[in-house]
Order: C-alpha cells, then sequence, then structure tokens
C-alpha cells in the first residue's frame, strides 16, 4: 500500500519526531505513515502530529505484536528508521526481509551499514527537509521501491543464526 511505516521504541534517540518534521514539509504532502510503539515520547509525537495538522495522514498505533508487525510490513511501500547513533537494528533486516527499502539516515549507525543508498532504500542528512525528499521520491517510484526492496531481500537472505554463530567461532 502507499504508507511509510516506523517502528520503534518512542524514546528521543529513536528520531520519530524527525520523521513527524519530515512529513510536515511540503515535498511529502499526502503520504500517509504509521507509527508502532511506546515510551516516553508518545504525548509529544502526538502533540506533533496534531499541532502540525497531519493528525489524517499519521498515526501512532502503540505497541503491537509480531503478526501485526509481519501485516504492515507486507503492507506499506517502505519503512523509515532514522534513530541517532543505533547499534544495530533488527529494523532494517525485519524490513529487507520483507521486501521493503528501508530510509535512514547518515548519522543513524549500524543501519548505514546495511543500507546503501538508491540501492535498497535511502540514506539521507539528518534534516526534515532531507528526509522529506527521500521519503517523496521512495514513494512516488513504485518501480524503484520494489527494485530497492529485492535488493534488501538479497542483501540479508544469507543472515542466519547457523552462519552467525559460525563467523563468531572462526579464527
Amino acid at each position: 500500500e502507499d504508507y511509510v511505516f516506523a517502528i520503534s521504541r518512542l524514546a528521543p534517540l529513536k528520531r520519530l519526531s524527525l520523521l513527524i518534521e519530515a512529513l510536515a514539509n511540503p515535498e511529502p504532502a499526502g503520504i500517509r505513515c504509521v507509527n508502532a510503539g511506546e515510551g516516553e515520547e508518545h504525548q509529544a509525537l502526538e502533540h506533533a502530529i496534531a499541532t502540525r495538522g497531519l493528525s489524517s495522514r499519521v498515526k501512532l498505533v502503540g505497541r503491537i505484536d509480531d503478526r501485526q508487525m509481519l501485516d504492515h510490513l507486507a503492507r506499506c511501500r517502505v519503512v523509515c528508521f532514522p534513530p541517532y547513533d543505533e547499534d544495530y537494528g533488527f529494523v532494517t533486516v525485519e524490513a529487507f526481509a520483507s521486501r521493503k527499502p528501508v530510509i535512514t539516515c547518515t548519522d543513524s549507525g549500524g543501519p548505514t551499514e546495511l543500507v546503501s543508498d538508491n540501492v535498497n532504500g535511502r540514506v539521507c542528512a539528518p534534516r526534515a527537509e532531507t528526509l522529506a525528499v527521500a521519503l517523496r521520491e521512495v514513494m512516488e517510484d513504485t518501480r524503484a521501491a520494489e527494485r530497492m526492496g529485492q535488493a534488501g531481500l538479497e542483501k540479508v537472505s544469507g543472515m542466519t543464526w547457523s552462519r552467525a554463530v559460525q563467523r563468531l567461532m572462526t579464527p
């Protein structure tokens, strides 16, 4: 479907406020977004959504279970994961396993080790304006989103626990 999906703890370092700021820009006008997660920033994010007039397009759905997460990963067009200095971020791997491109930021840490700009997602500067442009580009170009999602799947297809253990055990 034509929406952005974000799933994360609602905490300052996860920077969902940056995503909301980006969606308030003119470039992504009309783009819908579903944010899943719970945490201390819930009220501040709700307030930001309301005061920027985004209530009809941006939803905070709270904590979701694995089935609901898989449903959103199956239906969304792209996953946005813009944290600051994330250690790894399973969100990126889960999105790629679902053939979804990931939009992240240059200072997001772990996700930038997996996301290659214009290959399996977008990597942009951590500013609302640049994130807004990346969102619009991916949402408008369905073929590019599908191509990047397929590249993401190929990136993580070889990631298995047995391979991880083997790498850790090999001197």
